[in-house]
């Protein structure tokens, strides 16, 4: 198990709460920038408003072995999965708690023992899925928690949708950035994910959590600090998996840790729109995983085409991502 100083992480944290409530109280925290009163009545896009910004609302928290295998390691990693997002996809697998918003609120004090509960099991690190319309009460726990001796690395799990003003604030909080790169056009992103800005947004996001943290640092099989970047495969190359790859070499990431997902499935709303009513092929997704070869790609991640079956969570079960036995 990797351990961080949790003195040095409390120290880091405590000069950005501040930011982090000015931030939080005209929200900028993500493309939308909708200007929501987060530590008051504020709700704004994503719908996740609590009142005071010392709440948020979290559906699951478990040790997860459905990640990446550095992120996994011999503990699992400790997903604390929240609920609503500030992207509306209509394919969304997490639509349960994204959509919907399953879950309960709790007090940044609630989140920061269920942070240490998970660390006491083992896990190998603080995986914050879906974390950025919480970050406010998010950072208040993991100072909580960081005073009480929790020392493991953070991951944060995101749709990729992050202002770089944030991003450049959580630097020394994050240890491993892992976000989406959905869409690489802003046409796909406003149609299937109510974000035409999402492709702008999230090369800066990514721009910036790269020049911060470099390539994935690995010890012991484990992720110590970091960026992987994840790359759901759409039919009909609707994410622009090709013009993806193409901008990584081009940026000069061709060092960066890409995990190319092809568990995509028509989940939520997918089947109303034609383009994305039907599974990923094997052809579609074993082209762009040649392609990535091609450019020069090294640390490449790829998955089973089974994986659209073994990773569709369900949030009204204790443990969302056991076997459906029905």
């Amino acid at each position: 198990m990797i351990r961080i100083d949790p003195d040095k992480k409390r120290r880091r944290l405590r000069v950005v709460l501040p930011e982090a409530r000015r931030m939080a109280s005209a929200c900028s925290a993500c493309g939308h920038a909708c200007g929501a009163a987060r530590t008051g009545a504020g709700v704004g896009t994503c719908r996740a408003g609590l009142g005071d910004g010392d709440h948020a609302r979290w559906q699951a928290a478990t040790p997860h072995f459905g990640e990446e295998p550095m992120l996994v390691g011999r503990g699992g990693s400790g997903a604390v999965f929240f609920s609503y997002c500030c992207l509306r996809c209509e394919f969304c697998q997490n639509w349960q708690i994204s959509r919907q918003g399953a879950g309960n609120n709790g007090h940044f004090s609630d989140l920061a023992q269920t942070f240490l509960k998970l660390r006491s099991r083992g896990v190998e690190n603080i995986n914050l899925v879906t974390p950025t319309q919480y970050i406010l009460p998010i950072l208040s726990a993991l100072e909580a928690a960081c005073a009480r001796g929790l020392d493991i690395p953070i991951v944060y799990n995101t749709n990729g949708f992050d202002s770089v003003e944030l991003v450049r604030l959580l630097d020394g909080v994050v240890d491993v950035w892992l976000p989406d790169m959905k869409y690489m056009a802003p046409e796909p992103a406003a149609r299937f994910s109510h974000a035409a800005n999402y492709p702008d947004t999230a090369r800066a996001a990514l721009r910036q959590m790269y020049a911060q943290a470099g390539p994935l640092h690995i010890e012991n099989g484990v992720a110590a600090r970091g960026v992987l970047v994840r790359h759901l495969v759409l039919p009909d190359d609707l994410s622009g998996s090709y013009d993806f790859l193409l901008w990584l070499r081009d940026e000069g990431m061709t060092d960066i840790s890409i995990s190319l997902m092809s568990q995509y499935s028509p989940q939520y709303r997918a089947k109303t729109h034609p383009e994305i009513a039907r599974p990923l092929t094997v052809r579609e997704y074993e082209d762009v995983v040649a392609y990535a070869d091609k450019l020069g790609f090294e640390n490449v991640l790829i998955q089973e085409m089974t994986s659209k079956d073994a990773y569709l969570p369900d949030f009204d079960r204790e443990q969302p991502f056991h076997k459906r036995t029905d």
